[in-house]
C-alpha cells in the first residue's frame, strides 16, 4: 500500500477575463474583472505495482497541433513533460499507466509521448473527444494510442481508485490513492477549478447533513462519494493550494 504522490509542474497558462468569473454551483463561469494566470500541474503517483502519471500537461506546441487562435487566446508557456519527469528522477518509459482527468488539451497535450502506455479515461470522455471540436484531434487518436475505457467508477490497483467527478465536462474522472494509515489523497483534477471551491462544497455537504435550514448553496453529487474515502489531501490541475481537512 506505500504510495507517494509528487507534482510535476508543465507550466501555465493566461485565461482571459472572459472565463475568470466565479460559477454558480457548478455552471459556466462568468466574466471576471481581469485575466488569471493559471498553472498546469500533473501528478506522478509511485506505487509498488509501477508509476502512474495523473495528466500530461499541455498540446499544441508543436507543428502537428499548433493553432494560432488557442495560442494567441491562452497564451501558454508549456514545460516539456520529460524534463519535469527527469526531475523527478523518471524518464517516459518509466510510465506504467496514464490516467487523464479529461481529454481538453491542456490535460493530455503529452500522451503521444507515451504512446504504447495504456490510458485509463471515460468512455464517455473519448466519445466526446472523437466527436471533434473538444481537443486537439492529434493528441487522441495519435500513433500507438492505447485505451481502456471505464463506464464509471474501477479499481485501478489495490487502493488506488478512478471516480467519476463528472461537472467539468461529462467524462471527467479523478483518482483516489488510499494511504496506509488511513484516509486518501484525491487527485481531482479539474473537478473544481480551485482548492477553496472544493472547501465550499464539503462545507455545504456539512451543513445539509448537519440539518442547517435551506437555502445552502448546491455542491456536485460525487463529493458525497469522495468523502467515503476519507480524504486527507485533495489537489488540482490548476491551483498550487490543496485542500486539507481542519482537523
Amino acid at each position: 500500500m506505500q504510495s507517494t504522490v509528487r507534482r510535476l509542474d508543465l507550466g501555465h497558462f493566461v485565461r482571459p477575463a472572459s472565463e475568470t468569473g466565479c460559477p454558480n454551483a457548478g455552471g459556466p463561469a462568468a466574466g471576471g474583472p481581469e485575466p488569471r494566470v493559471e498553472p498546469v500541474l500533473a501528478y506522478l503517483v509511485r506505487r509498488p505495482e509501477g508509476l502512474l502519471l495523473f495528466d500530461t500537461g499541455m498540446g499544441g506546441g508543436d507543428p502537428e497541433t499548433a493553432d494560432p487562435e488557442t495560442e494567441a487566446h491562452y497564451r501558454p508557456v508549456r514545460r516539456p513533460l520529460p524534463e519535469a519527469l527527469a526531475a523527478a528522477g523518471v524518464a517516459l518509459a518509466d510510465i506504467d499507466l496514464v490516467v487523464n482527468c479529461h481529454l481538453h488539451f491542456d490535460h493530455c497535450g503529452g500522451n503521444p509521448l507515451l504512446a504504447g502506455t495504456p490510458v485509463l479515461v471515460q468512455a464517455v470522455e473519448l466519445a466526446t473527444a472523437r466527436r471533434g471540436d473538444y481537443t486537439f484531434d492529434a493528441l487522441v487518436d495519435f500513433p500507438g494510442a492505447v485505451y481502456r475505457e471505464l463506464d464509471g467508477e474501477a479499481e485501478v490497483w489495490p487502493g488506488v481508485r478512478v471516480v467519476p467527478t463528472p461537472g467539468h465536462t461529462a467524462g471527467h474522472q479523478s483518482l483516489v490513492v488510499e494511504q496506509p494509515d488511513g484516509g486518501a489523497v484525491v487527485l481531482a483534477g479539474q473537478a473544481y477549478d480551485f482548492a477553496s471551491e472544493y472547501g465550499s462544497a464539503v462545507l455545504a455537504r456539512r451543513a445539509a447533513r448537519e440539518g442547517v435550514a435551506p437555502p445552502l448553496p448546491g455542491y456536485r453529487a460525487w463529493v458525497d462519494r469522495l468523502a467515503q474515502f476519507t480524504p486527507r489531501r485533495v489537489l488540482f490541475a490548476h491551483d498550487n493550494a490543496v485542500w486539507e481537512p481542519a482537523e
